[in-house]
């Protein structure tokens, strides 16, 4: 009888079985954007799909992010054109407003898909 390759064959070292084991497992599981799979980064994007934009004020407030880390993180999402941020005053206050582009909505959809794969949910549409 043929032995498959398991999880102690793993264990033991064998770099074979692990190379069979990543290759079925790349096959198995999607990889997840780690854009995204930052806890802050999902939040704003979960937040913004629901939204379609919002100020930087309610972003801070919703994900009880310090200001500082909030802008790194929006910055970030920017660089990847996940989303646009908009710059402006407002009674000689400045204003920060988000908004979701396609690309961000389409990689946030992407993401909860294969998501879901790893716990074998139902698929969205």
């Amino acid at each position: 009888m043929k032995h498959l390759p398991g999880y102690g064959d793993l264990l033991r070292g064998d770099s074979a079985t692990a190379t069979w084991l990543s290759k079925k497992a790349r096959r198995m599981f999607k990889e997840l954007d780690p854009i995204l799979h930052s806890q802050l980064r999902l939040a704003v994007v979960s937040l913004l799909v629901a939204e379609k934009e919002a100020g930087f004020t309610l972003l801070k407030e919703k994900t009880n992010a310090t200001a500082g880390n909030l802008s790194v993180q929006i910055q970030k999402l920017k660089d990847a054109g996940y989303i646009d941020i908009i710059k402006s005053f407002k009674d000689n206050y400045p204003q920060t407003v988000c908004k979701i582009t396609r690309e961000g909505v389409t990689a946030y959809t992407i993401y909860v898909k294969n998501l879901q794969s790893y716990l074998g949910a139902k698929k969205i549409k």
